[in-house]
């Protein structure tokens, strides 16, 4: 089943329940796949990939404007980007925890062969590809130096 068809079976359900929250949150999902599949070259369609970049690309946004919100004391602004993250963060695929990112990380190192900070380019080519989708971009970035600096 496509995400989208997922979305609509979800938001079918948020209405009869009147959930206005991950109502909100579905509608938002369903008008960037919508932009997704109408841009040049798209024909109509949005692959797997595609999708988690789009999802996450939607986390992001809101993780941003959520620490804003909170710099500001904006708690009701705060609260609504939180009840869309938890709608978004299932259609996600699992995301890897802090050890096995590590363990990941470990593993691309090696295999890289990189031993110093200037090395970090090159593992965070191959580990944003590897890991796309199942880790966040600064948590990479985070651990990849910590593993280098050592």
């Amino acid at each position: 089943m496509s995400l989208e068809q997922k979305i609509m079976g979800e938001m079918k359900e948020a209405m009869k329940s009147k959930n206005e929250a991950t109502l909100r949150a579905l509608r938002a999902i369903k008008a960037e796949i919508i932009k997704a599949k109408t841009e040049p070259g798209a024909h109509g369609e949005i692959n797997e990939e595609n999708e988690v970049s789009m999802l996450q690309k939607m986390m992001k946004q809101r993780r941003d404007s959520l620490e804003i919100y909170q710099q500001q004391s904006r708690t009701d602004l705060a609260q609504k980007e939180q009840e869309e993250m938890a709608v978004i963060e299932k259609f996600l695929p699992q995301q890897l925890s802090g050890e096995e990112l590590k363990a990941e990380l470990q593993q691309i190192i090696t295999e890289t062969g990189a031993s110093s900070a200037a090395d970090m380019g090159k593992v965070m080519g191959v580990a944003t590809k590897k890991l796309a989708g199942r880790a966040d971009g600064k948590a990479i970035s985070a651990t990849v130096k910590e593993l280098l600096a050592k």
